[in-house]
């Protein structure tokens, strides 16, 4: 017996149990369906988040107030010594390979033109803004990049907050309120979109200063810092504590690389698509016990054909190697089902609800055929086992 014979016998048999090898299918068909799609989902939110996260580049480093035990981004004011400031930034800045630093302190107020009003993000900021925060500015122009000027009430707006406080009319030198306070726009931000659900067109930016007084806060919230691309973060970071350590005079600051937060978020989006992979193995592993129970099945109805195959001469090892091809084409055709229904699934379910990102990459694609085949291989072995050790004289004898 040759392997197209053996190939063309398990193809017979499979087309002669139609509705059973269909259900063994459906079977398999549904485990990597549920495999692929999940992990797609679990890929798209993974590469959703980092997009995110990265939008602003990955020569970042920010530093805020309060020392963290563990890596993290520190989210008040912790026990401070003495708070970040902005001659901090200021001293940051003249770090050699420190293209830039921007002082951030963040709120929420009220921002008013005539009988318009609406609240919003309100972000006191350095000028550095466009080039460390990767933004553009569509009219006018942004902040000054003058610190001892900082007391100026100057605003700069969010293409959204623009449009809905001034419609189409040009907001440059119009007089606005931002929480009670008289401000002169100089500029309108173009569209940047959302980070992590947080509306950046929706905001107005002001210099550092008048934000601490307005939040009524001694401390910057955050110093995001922009060094030269290709410089070692973590030789950077450790200039920025030194620098930081001798005006401070204690470590009462958290520095976090882009590079490390990256890091953490890759472990555990990765563990995430894991678990949720997982998930869709608990149908492969019920669709593998249907094929050892089908396959034994077969086995015990079609005695008479193993003990005629054996009297004519065929090996052990090719009527094991008959019932595993049988085995694994079951399988094989289960996962190419269900690959088809997966990738169809996630694209239908993006297309539905396009805020919930999928992707399905082609390696997923190969390892969930490859591991549709290999589990129908694997769970057809002990059918294919006891098929092959029958005596072929009792074998007939069930004829």
């Amino acid at each position: 017996m040759i392997f197209r014979d053996a190939l063309k016998w398990a193809l017979q048999s499979l087309a002669g149990q139609r509705l059973r090898s269909f259900l063994t299918i459906l079977g398999i068909a549904v485990g990597i369906a549920a495999v692929v799609l999940l992990t797609s989902l679990g890929e798209g939110v993974h590469r959703f988040v980092l997009g995110e996260f990265t939008q602003f580049g990955t020569n970042l480093i920010g530093i805020t107030p309060g020392k963290a035990s563990t890596t993290g981004v520190s989210g008040a004011v912790i026990s401070n010594v003495r708070p970040l400031s902005i001659d901090d930034a200021v001293a940051l800045s003249r770090i050699p390979q420190i293209m830039s630093t921007v002082p951030v302190v963040q709120g929420n107020a009220a921002v008013e033109y005539g009988p318009r009003s609406r609240r919003t993000y309100v972000f006191g900021v350095g000028a550095a803004v466009p080039q460390v925060w990767q933004m553009t500015v569509a009219q006018g122009r942004f902040l000054p990049d003058d610190h001892t000027a900082g007391t100026r009430a100057l605003a700069v707006l969010g293409s959204r907050v623009s449009r809905e406080l001034f419609g189409g009319s040009n907001p440059l030198g119009r007089r606005i309120r931002i929480g009670g306070e008289r401000y002169r726009t100089i500029g309108v931000m173009a569209t940047k979109g959302q980070m992590l659900g947080f509306d950046l067109d929706d905001a107005v930016y002001i210099p550092a200063s008048r934000a601490l007084a307005m939040f009524n806060r001694e401390s910057l919230m955050e110093i995001d810092v922009l060094f030269t691309a290709g410089s070692n973060a973590d030789k950077i970071a450790d200039r920025i504590k030194a620098l930081l350590l001798s005006r401070h005079g204690s470590e009462d600051f958290t520095i976090v690389t882009q590079t490390q937060m990256l890091e953490v978020l890759g472990s555990v989006l990765g563990v995430l698509t894991l678990a949720v992979g997982a998930i869709g193995g608990i149908s492969l592993l019920v669709g593998g016990v249907g094929i050892t129970t089908i396959m034994t099945i077969a086995v015990r109805q079609r005695r008479a054909e193993i003990g005629l195959l054996r009297a004519l001469g065929t090996g052990q090892r090719w009527i094991m190697g008959l019932f595993a091809i049988e085995a694994t084409l079951l399988g094989g055709i289960g996962g190419i089902a269900g690959v088809i229904l997966g990738t169809g699934g996630a694209w239908l379910l993006e297309t539905l609800v396009p805020k919930l990102p999928t992707h399905t990459p082609l390696s997923y694609v190969v390892l969930a055929e490859g591991l549709a085949a290999a589990i129908g291989l694997l769970s057809g072995i002990l059918p294919a086992r006891q098929a092959a050790r029958l005596d072929p004289i009792e074998a007939l004898r069930a004829e």
